[in-house]
């Protein structure tokens, strides 16, 4: 199979050569280069019958590198099933218009910050409106930047169930399973929220003015129960922009990956110039620190202890809470412990990390 990080260790030098990139793209682009290699040591397992041997080596961790977050997805996955509620839940996503792009790439941090705190209190207001459920809602908000075929657009997806918490800590919960809030007047709020948090900044002057007059998107849809749900976003918590099974061929001069359509549902495919398949990537790339994964309202860590309380009064009995679903992914460790070839328990021995030419060497 061929990997990013196949394409990073042929072409990364070439690009590095011929680009001005970040000190933090040039940081993700050596970490998932040298990812599963022996430069960051590993560990080596032999089979004491018939002499096997396989090399396992560290990943880098990086939470860019698609060979990295799969298992993180399983973890999350696991850990998140304690807020379970027996509701309905939406999935809720909030765009901004391509006037705003430019403005987003030269300024991340500043943008998506403002980003997440417009959608978030555009929400909570909407949802505290007595006309609509008159409460405060639990969200769990993700930040993207890219199309299915790389290319720039930041958006944040928030899961909300449908149910609110009252000042007066009463249950509420809509009507109509199928509706959560109207997206016309949640739009019109986001879009208020963000053009006055973005007057605090310089490049705001840059904006077209008829930007924060036009139309603005947001999409709200159901999907399922909160377990259906995480089922469905544990893998895309932590997606990167481009998953290593998506790459079809690379070479010196082309990459050649699979992408569904949006419109019509049927996978394409799509080849760009190497240099041009990495710049899209790096543009993905998120500023030191920045947290993509945020919690609000009744998931927010302080007002989690609420949880219980309104599983009691959603007549949820403790017995009656599904229990966590098992299913994990299978660990290299336990893949690699039993000998291919004769099923013997193979024995492991740590390698240390190499940065050499020569053969990866065993810690004594």
């Amino acid at each position: 199979m061929i990997t990013l990080n196949m394409v990073f260790q042929r072409s990364g030098a070439t690009y590095r050569a011929a680009h001005v990139i970040t000190p933090q793209q040039h940081h993700v682009m050596r970490a998932i280069e040298r990812c599963r290699t022996a430069e960051l040591g590993g560990q080596v397992f032999t089979c004491p019958a018939c002499q096997t041997t396989r090399y396992s080596y560290h990943s880098c961790r990086n939470r860019h590198c698609p060979t990295c977050q799969h298992e993180a997805g399983q973890t999350w996955f696991t850990k998140q099933q304690d807020c379970l509620l027996p509701v309905p839940y939406f999935l809720i996503t909030f765009t901004i218009p391509a006037e705003l792009r430019d403005s987003a790439r030269a300024h991340q941090r500043e943008v998506y910050t403002a980003m997440f705190r417009a959608s978030a209190a555009a929400l909570q207001q909407l949802a505290a409106d007595p006309r609509f459920l008159g409460g405060q809602l639990g969200m769990l908000g993700v930040l993207h930047t890219w199309t299915r075929d790389l290319r720039y657009h930041p958006h944040i997806h928030y899961l909300v169930p449908a149910v609110a918490l009252t000042p007066d800590e009463r249950v509420v919960q809509p009507p109509n399973a199928d509706f959560l809030l109207p997206v016309r007047p949640l739009a019109i709020l986001y879009r208020a929220k963000l053009h006055a948090s973005f007057r605090q900044y310089r490049f705001a002057a840059t904006i077209p003015a008829a930007t924060w007059q036009q139309p603005w998107v947001v999409d709200c849809r159901p999907v399922g129960t909160g377990e259906t749900a995480l089922k469905y976003l544990a893998p895309y918590v932590f997606r990167v922009a481009l998953s290593n099974n998506r790459i079809l061929a690379a070479d010196d001069t082309h990459v050649m990956f699979r992408y569904r359509h949006s419109a019509s549902g049927a996978y394409r495919t799509c080849a760009l110039p190497t240099l041009v398949f990495i710049q899209r990537f790096l543009a993905h790339i998120l500023p030191a620190g920045f947290v993509k994964v945020r919690y609000y309202g009744l998931f927010s860590p302080g007002r989690r202890a609420m949880l219980a309380h309104m599983r009691a009064q959603l007549a949820v009995g403790q017995d009656e809470i599904p229990p966590k679903d098992p299913t994990v992914f299978s660990s290299w460790a336990h893949d690699l412990a039993r000998c291919p070839q004769c099923g013997t328990q193979m024995q492991r021995q740590i390698l240390v990390a190499w940065h050499g030419r020569a053969p990866p060497m065993l810690k004594a």
